[in-house]
């Protein structure tokens, strides 16, 4: 990082998460009962230029209060299956894990032998909570999106896999919120 650019904090750990989750920042209410707050619906509405196909709720807040990973219900809200259990949703990190992805990202985690054990042991702590492996894979060998084993990673704090990714894309949240920026940038 050069020193006149943007002051970028490194993606948190489990602690760090905890603490943003309940530092009020950016954006961050509460909702009630099984809805997520408004400004968390808009949130995640501006970055995906819809609104959600899902009930979700936000499992990782990034440290400016806005959400940064959801947790999809299993079925959308017509009763469809829905795969992707845990989505990706802060724009600083999407870009950054699809710059990995353009880059051969997916081949290299299947083809490395730290990578694919990573992966197996992903899709197996996947499968134990939601009965599918991360994105609905069914090889515990081949992965379909980076974006959604970085969401699972951080919400069910695998240090492993955000290690994988991390030495390999540019993690980190920007100084400010990304929704501020105006930026277009969806998962």
């Amino acid at each position: 990082r050069s020193s006149d650019g943007p002051t970028r904090s490194a993606v948190p750990s489990a602690r760090m998460r905890a603490e943003a989750a309940s530092s009020g920042g950016c954006r961050a209410s509460e909702g009630t009962g099984d809805e997520p707050a408004r400004a968390d619906v808009d949130a995640v509405t501006q970055v995906l230029g819809r609104p959600p196909r899902s009930r979700w709720r936000v499992a990782v807040r990034c440290p400016h209060g806005t959400p940064a990973v959801v947790e999809n219900d299993p079925l959308d809200r017509d009763g469809n299956p829905f795969p992707t259990r845990y989505w990706l949703v802060c724009r600083a990190l999407s870009a950054s894990v699809a710059r990995l992805e353009a880059a051969g990202g997916v081949k290299a985690l299947e083809s490395d032998p730290s990578g694919a054990a990573t992966l197996a042991d992903a899709h197996r702590r996947h499968r134990a909570l939601t009965g599918a492996g991360v994105a609905g894979t069914v090889d515990p060998a081949r992965a379909k999106c980076l974006h959604a084993h970085l969401a699972f990673a951080l919400a069910d704090d695998d240090t492993s896999m955000l290690e994988w990714i991390g030495a390999r894309a540019d993690l980190a949240f920007p100084e400010g919120c990304c929704l501020d920026d105006g930026r277009a940038e969806s998962p």
